[in-house]
């Protein structure tokens, strides 16, 4: 196989970290090589420098044996390198054709030629097997059909490399599955594919070969045929790693958590919770599955009160919460949210102050209207040694914290004061291995104590692994729900993509 791109004594260092510790890398033409590693362990830098957002300290960059230095993407894409964002960069309000040609438009003198662009367009979905309507807007697709339109638009611009960054992270598993096909056949095609993920079961079914770094270095490249997602774990890790969490059956306890016909409304005055009923018994974990923007996010906000309902009821064992405040639910809930910097933590606040975030009016903490900081203190460091939080001390800000420890701190807080209902909104998202096994355990222990847990999460081997019933959510409505072992990663997808409905859903409430 001919040797497309080189990486030679890749170094990039950033305040504190060395981010990459001289990289030795060589990818071939027309194969997918899977790149994959703990958070921090320098892959997205290094792919970064590739594509041209960042410049290296030290090292070299080769394209077919010719050394180029790269000063921005657009020097990258000029080589024959497109990256697809793990956050898509698309512009909502345009058309998918003008998304595509935006910035390589096809001219007539100083108008734009759409039929030249359309036929060239369509040429490329005849060749990888895309299909996407070409004058819909890209705010009413789906995130597969978005992904679709940013790799057209990578094609569209002769790409020879494409990079992409956790490509399956929000899809359905049929989405998933039509996904690598056309990655088969753009390799087959002699395009060259470096995907980047976290999915060992993925990466294992879709790559040729795989390269694992950790904290900054390459560790070592294999044939993925030699290898399996053990071995690569450990590599990652430096350690022995449990994939599966393991979950003894227990005997649920009396209704803890409970909605009746919820409606709610998005943030655009359209209804996006539609109707929804189901509850939680003591020991149980309910799991939500559903393709991210069918109504999950506003189904949690509107249960810790941070957007109004339309019409329905909230219970928290038999006692109506429906009007309560933020403040009066939150002696009852505890909430993981789905994104810690938006709602789960002040980045400039130190450790110790986020470790209270929500609870500063509880008497333990406070002084009158002051806080007591010798309590506020201790309840710290006793989340920093029970949650195995790394960090300086607990007057750090946590925005020097990783993803990782900022979480713990956030799952710490916020099973402190013994909620018996605990919501987890993709508690493992950005996570790496170590730190998602953590959680998981836990939140299998606190099941075991008889708390009601419901976990929300994109991430279908863990709905799968820690639910003990699952319900799948598609346009704001339940539309399939199951007890633990009755449905398996490809029967969900179905539901999720709305392919399937269940006409009685007699496990929603049990």
């Amino acid at each position: 196989m001919e040797e497309i791109i080189k990486l030679e004594g890749i170094t990039k260092t950033f305040p504190g970290v060395l981010a990459n510790d001289n990289i030795n890398l060589s990818i071939y033409q027309g194969e997918i090589h899977a790149i994959v590693g703990e958070n921090g362990a320098g892959k997205s830098t290094l792919m970064k420098i590739l594509y041209g957002l960042y410049k290296p300290d030290k090292g070299n960059i080769y394209i077919k044996g010719k050394r180029v230095v790269f000063d921005s993407p657009k020097d990258a894409i000029e080589n024959g390198i497109g990256m697809v964002h793990q956050h898509f960069m698309l512009i909502p309000p345009f058309s998918v054709i003008e998304n595509i040609i935006l910035g390589s438009e096809v001219k007539n003198g100083v108008s734009l030629n759409f039929k030249k662009a359309e036929s060239l367009i369509k040429e490329l979905m005849e060749a990888t097997g895309f299909k996407v309507e070409l004058y819909t807007k890209v705010e009413n697709l789906s995130v597969g059909e978005a992904q679709r339109v940013e790799i057209l638009k990578l094609l569209y611009r002769r790409a020879e490399v494409l990079i992409l960054d956790e490509p399956t992270a929000v899809l359905a598993p049929q989405e998933v599955e039509e996904l690598f096909k056309v990655l088969r056949r753009l390799a087959s095609q002699g395009k060259t594919i470096i995907f980047i993920s976290h999915k060992l079961n993925e990466v294992l079914e879709i790559s040729d070969r795989v390269s694992v770094m950790r904290r900054g270095k390459l560790v070592e490249t294999l044939e993925t045929k030699n290898t399996n997602k053990y071995q690569l774990a450990q590599l990652m890790v430096g350690r022995e790693v449990f994939l599966r969490v393991e979950k003894e059956k227990i005997e649920k306890g009396e209704e803890i958590f409970r909605v009746e016909n919820l409606w709610v409304k998005g943030r655009k005055g359209i209804e996006v919770v539609k109707g929804i009923s189901f509850n939680i018994r003591a020991g149980e974990i309910v799991g939500i599955a559903g393709v991210e923007g069918n109504g999950q996010t506003e189904l949690i906000e509107s249960i810790v009160g941070l957007i109004p309902i339309q019409k329905g009821r909230i219970y928290i064992k038999g006692k109506d919460i429906t009007l309560k405040n933020i403040r009066q639910r939150r002696l009852h809930i505890g909430h993981i949210p789905e994104d810690r910097h938006k709602r789960g933590l002040i980045l400039d606040f130190s450790v110790a102050e986020n470790s209270i975030l929500g609870l500063h009016f509880y008497k333990d903490f406070s002084k009158g209207v002051f806080l007591d900081y010798k309590k506020v203190n201790s309840h710290a460091e006793r989340i920093v040694k029970e949650f195995d939080v790394k960090t300086p001390n607990i007057k750090t800000p946590i925005r020097h914290l990783s993803g990782g420890n900022q979480q713990k701190v956030v799952v710490g807080r916020e099973i402190s004061f013994s909620p018996e209902f605990l919501i987890a909104s993709q508690p493992t998202r950005g996570l790496d291995i170590g730190a998602t096994e953590f959680i998981h355990q836990l939140l299998i222990n606190l099941r075991n104590q008889g708390k009601a847990i419901l976990l929300v999460s994109a991430d279908l081997d863990e709905i799968l692994s820690l639910s003990d019933r699952i319900i799948v959510m598609y346009n704001g409505e339940i539309v399939g729900s199951f007890l633990e072992g009755e449905v398996d990663e490809k029967e969900l997808g179905y539901y999720m993509m709305g392919v399937k409905k269940q006409k009685e859903l007699k496990e929603a409430l049990i």
